[in-house]
């Protein structure tokens, strides 16, 4: 649709809130929206299929800690505090997430890696966090199945894990959980589509706009959803969506992982009790126990951008498997059940994009200077499963018209040079 015919009796939709993209922080977004009391829409024709799918959902502020990232640590502390009541507003006692607070163990494989790893301990304690290095004794009685050739181990209470693919269907099922007449019911009669009250399986083409302001969402078979908020968290999809502020840069760059899954005997159960982080000649890798007898490895990125995000490396899947086994060789004998493989949204400075869009004009007691009916939450890159509360808490806070200024170093127009401007056309809703 031309998004200069506003005049086009195309039907409409009205929430509070239109969340773009389904991957988990849309979903944990969405979520805390509802649970604000907020009727929800949210559009994605693929649910928690892109990144989200891929995740190994290791909550690790401490072991994702990178050398002039430091910036980000605040609010993966603050997003890690926030995991527990995250989930427990999901489903009681976090069942069925795969949330698990067991601490992870670094370790090293070769002299070299000792070294890298006591560097990066000296700045995690430098600043404030908990590591503690292990005799490695103690390492292997508590994972009896660890290499009796690893070269040093240490103990990270504070990094735990969820299970991204568990706890996006968890989120779909709150989501669904109302019924017809809920004040977060979505009146939805007559529309192709808009399911369960919040749904819409359609893609989004571009913004809508009224007074200088987005208004909502126009999606590719001309349904427009009127929304107070809309929030734009559909990956590296965002920067492509029509009627985005003018001058407005996003830029995403896609970087691809993979990943794999793997069927641990019953003669090898439990093969962790804990997530393992290891150094393989400088290589990181990691080893993920799930709940359900399987265990995830990963830690492959790439920037070479194959002709598919589902695109599987032979040579990725061929170094997690080669570095997984040094650490821990019975992962030779488990039973390769899945290598995926999916971009995840990077930033010029791995941060993410997050928060409302300034107009460049003097703030008012209205808008306090930033576009209204806007939030970008976007860019997460590693880093997306970790901080969904945090997100999720900012955006909900920002439609309450709270801001907090320790996140305006992640406000999503940082890269723009000049304030981005309003659309220049507005598009009303005539239906």
């Amino acid at each position: 649709m031309d998004p200069l015919q506003p005049e086009l009796p195309n039907p409409c939709i009205t929430a509070d809130v239109a969340v773009i993209g389904a991957g988990v922080i849309g979903l944990g977004i969405a979520q805390e929206a509802r649970r604000s009391g907020r009727s929800v829409v949210v559009i994605d024709p693929a649910p928690a299929s892109g990144a989200t799918f891929a995740a190994a959902g290791m909550l690790a502020p401490v072991s994702e800690l990178h050398y002039q990232e430091e910036d980000l640590l605040e609010l993966m502390l603050a997003s890690s505090e926030l995991w527990p009541a995250f989930v427990e507003g999901i489903r009681p006692g976090a069942q069925g997430t795969g949330y698990r607070t067991t601490p992870t163990l670094a370790v090293g494989a070769d002299a070299a890696d000792r070294r890298a790893f006591a560097d990066l301990r000296d700045l995690q304690l430098g600043l404030g966090l908990q590591i503690r290095a292990l005799p490695l004794r103690e390492a292997r009685d508590r994972e009896p199945l660890l290499s009796p050739q690893i070269s040093c181990a240490f103990e990270i209470p504070g990094d735990h894990q969820v299970d991204p693919r568990r706890l996006a269907a968890a989120i779909l099922e709150s989501l669904g959980a109302h019924t017809p007449g809920d004040p977060s019911w979505v009146d939805g009669a007559g529309f192709n589509g808009l399911s369960e009250g919040f749904r819409l399986s359609m893609p989004a083409t571009g913004l809508l706009w009224e007074d200088s302001g987005v208004a909502g969402v126009q999606l590719a078979d001309g349904t427009r959803i009127r929304a107070t908020e809309t929030v734009i968290a559909n990956g590296l999809d965002a920067a492509g969506l029509s009627g985005l502020p003018d001058g407005l840069a996003l830029p995403l760059r896609p970087v691809y992982g993979d990943i794999l899954r793997l069927r641990v005997p019953a003669h090898l159960r439990p093969l962790l009790t804990a997530t393992v982080r290891g150094l393989v000649r400088g290589v990181p890798v990691y080893i993920v126990p799930r709940e359900d007898g399987t265990v995830v490895i990963g830690a492959s990125q790439r920037e070479d951008g194959p002709s598919s995000a589902s695109a599987v490396s032979a040579g990725g899947v061929y170094q997690l498997l080669r570095d997984a086994q040094v650490l821990l060789p019975a992962v030779a004998e488990l039973e390769l059940l899945e290598c995926t493989a999916r971009a995840r949204p990077g930033t010029p400075d791995n941060a993410p994009l997050l928060g409302r869009v300034g107009t460049g004009r003097a703030a008012t007691d209205h808008d306090g200077g930033q576009l209204p009916g806007l939030i970008v939450a976007t860019g997460f890159f590693r880093h997306g499963v970790l901080l969904t509360p945090a997100a999720a808490k900012i955006c909900v806070g920002l439609m309450d018209h709270r801001h907090d200024e320790r996140w305006t170093r992640f406000r999503p127009d940082r890269f723009t040079h000049t304030h981005p401007t309003p659309a220049p056309a507005t598009i009303k809703d005539h239906a």
